[in-house]
């Protein structure tokens, strides 16, 4: 089920904006499946981590009441065009998704 995500990342005047959107369903256990009527299990992104040139930046840790396909954009600063940044996910299903992406 692990997909893909999107990754722009922009310097300006010393601040590098990074914005990404993960594909994920983002099941919170509490749905339920209309032909079956039982729920659906969890299935969640637990944490998120963004590296610039390999050095670990930010680190998010989610729960199920984060919506389907997730959006995360933030900024720091020290970031140069060309630079290197990676976006990777992991749920509670124990699957992963990454990718890079160059600061432009």
């Amino acid at each position: 089920m692990a997909k893909g995500i999107k990754i722009r990342a922009q310097a300006k005047k010393g601040v590098t904006t990074v914005k990404a959107l993960m594909s994920h369903p983002m099941h919170t256990g509490l749905q339920k499946n209309k032909k079956t009527g039982k729920n659906i299990p969890a299935h969640f992104i637990q944490e998120v981590k963004c590296e610039h040139n390999g050095s670990v930046m930010m680190t998010a840790l989610w729960g199920p009441a984060v919506s389907k396909n997730p959006y995360l954009s933030f900024k720091f600063k020290g970031g140069e065009k060309g630079d290197s940044i990676k976006v990777s996910w992991v749920d509670n299903k124990g699957e992963s998704s990454s990718q890079d992406a160059k600061i432009r």
